[in-house]
């Protein structure tokens, strides 16, 4: 299986990163308590797979169903959505605010051609499930011994 997960933070420890993106990170929103960055808020996804199916349940509480989007172009199955925040307090009056707002996307490289058709998406309790029938070439076959 060939899943492909976007790091954010995947140069963050090479020599030169902290020089090149220095005016970046200043820049960036930060939490002023815990100075947590705001920018790199990432919906968590869990992925496995069974027999049939390869299976992606993301965590999205808060998110209606009409902000969410699942689309596949060719191998790439991408994720995309926005999580309104509240806009009844002011945010002079907020002691700590933690939970990000805002638009999210995810990509993933499936193993295989699937059939777009085929692609089911359920939303139930902030949990999107999306369940994507595996390419024939890609299920075990048993082969008898003679």
């Amino acid at each position: 299986m060939e899943l492909v997960r976007w790091n954010p933070n995947r140069n963050r420890y090479r020599p030169h990163y902290s020089f090149n993106n220095l005016l970046n990170e200043f820049f960036a929103p930060r939490d002023q308590s815990d100075d947590i960055n705001m920018t790199d808020w990432n919906v968590p996804v869990d992925i496995y797979h069974d027999a049939d199916n390869i299976v992606l349940k993301a965590a999205l509480p808060g998110v209606e169903k009409k902000d969410i989007s699942v689309d596949l172009k060719g191998r790439v199955l991408t994720l995309k959505g926005t999580l309104s925040s509240e806009a009844e307090v002011k945010e002079d009056n907020y002691y700590r605010k933690e939970r990000a707002s805002g638009k999210f996307e995810r990509s993933f490289t499936m193993p295989g051609d699937v059939d777009p058709e085929k692609i089911q998406a359920d939303y139930k309790d902030g949990i999107l499930k999306i369940t994507v029938p595996r390419p024939e070439d890609r299920k075990k076959k048993q082969i008898t011994v003679h």
